[in-house]
């Protein structure tokens, strides 16, 4: 007799994990709500709060039926902010997670590669050593072009390495080969990802220098 497998959920119904910490007295929307008008806003184009409040304008009639929304009314553009700018990141970098990982399935020797990129809003004194940014930290399926999930680090507080390697635990894979920039050639990371029982490829720059040194010697030797 084979195993049934639960079936799967879809994003909306995830949403519901979510733990609101915004005071119940005046809530006219859910953060289920507010939350998948902005993903789906986000899905259609927008870029910006602005942005996003149009869309739920532009189409109040049929988020309304679609969602369910007992008030006649679409969230105003002072919940939506407030919602992008208080919701707990790592909840809902867990959640993504886990709706993803339904879809994708990751195969054995996979290759994985994490990489993070700016986002070029959140850039404070770009011209100054002290500069602020906020950066995504992806994880991206090669092979199926896809994003399993996303790390954010606020640059100014956080080090991309510690997040890297709490990825990595995360996700919880075996047998697949994460792919990662010479930021990540540290001990500390090729210990996680073999610790977790998968292989890795990791670029090596003057940051590693003995390393270095030896790479090129052994592959100068292996020159026939």
């Amino acid at each position: 007799m084979t195993e049934q497998k639960p079936p799967k959920k879809n994003i909306f119904e995830l949403l519901k994990e979510l733990k609101d910490h915004r005071r119940g007295q005046g809530q006219r929307h859910s953060l289920q709500i507010v939350l998948t008008i902005i993903i789906m806003a986000i899905m259609s184009g927008a870029k910006s709060e602005r942005a996003v409040t149009r869309f739920a304008k532009n189409n109040k009639n049929k988020l309304i039926e679609l969602l369910r929304i007992k008030r006649e009314e679409v969230p105003s553009r002072s919940v939506i902010s407030g919602m992008i700018q208080n919701i707990d990141f790592k909840q809902l970098e867990n959640l993504f997670y886990k709706w993803s990982i339904q879809f994708i399935s990751i195969e054995k020797g996979e290759w994985i590669s994490l990489d993070g990129k700016a986002i070029k809003g959140t850039v404070v004194n770009a011209n100054d050593k002290m500069q602020d940014f906020v950066s995504l930290v992806t994880v991206f399926v090669s092979k199926k072009k896809q994003i399993l999930s996303v790390g954010k680090i606020n640059i100014k507080k956080e080090n991309e390495l510690p997040t890297v390697r709490q990825l990595i635990e995360m996700l919880d894979l075996q047998n697949v080969t994460f792919t990662l920039d010479a930021l990540h050639c540290q001990a500390k990371t090729v210990k996680t990802i073999i610790d977790t029982q998968n292989d890795y490829i990791i670029g090596v720059k003057e940051n590693q220098k003995n390393l270095l040194k030896q790479i090129k010697k052994t592959v100068k030797a292996q020159k026939y």
